[in-house]
């Protein structure tokens, strides 16, 4: 599974350092379920072929803790964020995005809706 590290452009600070990107079909519905944790340090990328609401939509079924969840549009702009709660059968991006964050809920004190996102490849 590749790795990115994900970066605020306006700051420049790291908020993930090693999110899992998760392209596949298999990766993407695997997402945080039946784990009983969330890191600080753990964070997931959904990836999309284009920006969109309804397939970058998320369950939290089978999720065990809170989700900070950041949604991002191909242009790297952040359109939604969400603190996400266990057990709820889904949130929708408030606008059409590509690629959807998921990590620990700290995240949503470091972005917010109009910030730019990088993720840059980890060799």
């Amino acid at each position: 599974m590749k790795l990115r590290e994900i970066l605020h452009k306006e700051s420049g600070q790291t908020l993930i350092a090693r999110a899992k990107w998760c392209a596949g079909f298999g990766s993407k519905l695997r997402g945080f379920t039946f784990r009983r944790h969330v890191g600080i340090d753990d964070g997931l990328v959904l990836v999309y072929e284009s920006d969109g609401k309804v397939n970058t939509s998320i369950h939290m079924l089978f999720v065990f803790f809170a989700l900070g969840v950041v949604w991002v549009n191909d242009a790297g702009q952040v359109v939604g964020t969400v603190l996400a709660k266990p057990w709820r059968p889904s949130y929708v991006p408030p606008a059409p995005a590509r690629y959807v964050i998921e990590g620990h809920p700290a995240i949503l004190k470091k972005v917010h809706v109009g910030d730019h996102i990088i993720f840059r490849n980890i060799t």
